[in-house]
C-alpha cells in the first residue's frame, strides 16, 4: 500500500512539473541589397603569353635560355635532335627523284605511243605526290626548332634536354615583356566566382609599387578549374600600362562586384558552429526553437552577413542561443 501511495504522488508531481523554458530575445530580419567586395590575390602577367613547342616530336638536344631570361624575335630557344628529321628529309628527297625519273620516261613514251594516257597520268599524280611529301619533310624540319615569336621574356621552362617531347607538348613559355596589356590572375572561390561579372571593376595594389593604386576591370571568369592550384580564375586587365611591373609579381585587388546580393545582417552571438562560409541560427516559431543552417557570405565590423538559409520576417533569436536545441519551449522577452 505504501509502495501505491508513492507511485501515484510521484506521477502526480511530474504531470504538475512544467517543461524547460529559455527565456531570448528575437529580432525580425529584414533583408538588404550589397555590392560585395570581393578580396582576391594573384600574379601579374600580360596578354600575350604564348607556350611554344616542337611541330614535330624527338629528343630535345638543347635548350638555350632559361627563366627570365630576356629574348628577341626570331632568336632560336630550343632545337631538337636532327638524325631523325634529316633522315625523313633525305627518304623525300630520293621519293621525289626517282617519281622524276619516273614520269620523264612514261612522258616519252607516251610521246612515242608506247605508253598510254592513264599510265602518263599516274606517272605525273606520283611525281606531284612526291613533291608535296618532299615539301612536308622540310616544314618539319624548319620546326623542329623553337624560334621566338616576338621581343619579350621567358617566363617558364616546361622540358630538359635529353627528354623525348610528343609534338606539340609546351617546351618553354614566353611574354611581350610589357608590350601587352598587363593582367593579374587572380584565384577565387566557387561563390566569389558566381558573383563576379566581365566588367567589374577592381583596385589593385602591389609590394612592388610601394603606396600606389592602380585601375582594373574583370575582363575574363575562367570555364574550368585552374589545374596548378584547384582555383577557379579571373584575369583583371589594367586600365593603364605600368612601368614598374614585371611578370610574377604579386599582386592584390578589390574587386567591387556590380551584382548585388541579397543578405540579412545578424549579431555575431546569433552564429553558432561558423565554419568557413556555413553556420547555423535559431530561429523562434510558435513558441519554440528551430534551428536553420546559413550560408555566410561575409563579416563586417559589427554584424555577420548571411547569403542564404533565411527569409524575411523571421524572428531570429539573438540571445540565449547557447542554451537551445531543436524543440526547445521559449520565453520571449524584450530587449
Amino acid at each position: 500500500m505504501l509502495y501505491a501511495c508513492s507511485t501515484d504522488n510521484s506521477a502526480e508531481q511530474s504531470a504538475s512539473t512544467p517543461k524547460d523554458v529559455v527565456p531570448v530575445q528575437v529580432t525580425a530580419l529584414q533583408s538588404d541589397y550589397l555590392q560585395p567586395v570581393i578580396q582576391t590575390a594573384g600574379v601579374f602577367t600580360t596578354d600575350d603569353e604564348t607556350f611554344l613547342s616542337f611541330k614535330t616530336g624527338g629528343i630535345i638536344e638543347k635548350i638555350f635560355v632559361k627563366e627570365g631570361d630576356p629574348v628577341h624575335s626570331g632568336q632560336v630557344l630550343a632545337t631538337l635532335n636532327p638524325t631523325e628529321i634529316n633522315a625523313q628529309v633525305a627518304q623525300a628527297e630520293l621519293a621525289f627523284e626517282k617519281a622524276t625519273r619516273d614520269f620523264n620516261r612514261v612522258q616519252n613514251l607516251y610521246k612515242d605511243s608506247v605508253a598510254t594516257l592513264e599510265q602518263f597520268q599516274n606517272a605525273r599524280t606520283g611525281l606531284e605526290v612526291a613533291g608535296q611529301q618532299l615539301e612536308s619533310a622540310k616544314f618539319n624540319r624548319a620546326y623542329s626548332e623553337i624560334r621566338a615569336t616576338r621581343n619579350g621574356m621567358v617566363l617558364r621552362k616546361l622540358a630538359n634536354e635529353g627528354q623525348v617531347i610528343a609534338p606539340g607538348n609546351p617546351v618553354v613559355q614566353t611574354n611581350g615583356a610589357g608590350s601587352g596589356k598587363w593582367i593579374l590572375k587572380a584565384g577565387v572561390s566557387d561563390r566569389e566566382w558566381s558573383v563576379i561579372q566581365t566588367g567589374d571593376k577592381a583596385i589593385i595594389t602591389s609590394d612592388a609599387l610601394t603606396g600606389k593604386t592602380l585601375e582594373g576591370s574583370v575582363t575574363k571568369k575562367s570555364a574550368t578549374v585552374d589545374a596548378y592550384n584547384g582555383a577557379l580564375q579571373v584575369e583583371i586587365t589594367l586600365s593603364s600600362n605600368e612601368a614598374g611591373l614585371a611578370a610574377g609579381l604579386f599582386g592584390k585587388a578589390s574587386i567591387t562586384a556590380t551584382q548585388k546580393q541579397q543578405v540579412w545582417k545578424i549579431p555575431y552571438e546569433a552564429l553558432l558552429d561558423g565554419d568557413a562560409n556555413t553556420g547555423y541560427v535559431f530561429i523562434a516559431n510558435a513558441g519554440q526553437a528551430h534551428k536553420v543552417p546559413v550560408t555566410v557570405a561575409g563579416i563586417d565590423k559589427k554584424t555577420v552577413l548571411i547569403s542564404g538559409g533565411l527569409q524575411d520576417g523571421q524572428q531570429l533569436i539573438v540571445s540565449g542561443s547557447a542554451y537551445l536545441k531543436e524543440g526547445t519551449v521559449l520565453q520571449v522577452v524584450k530587449h
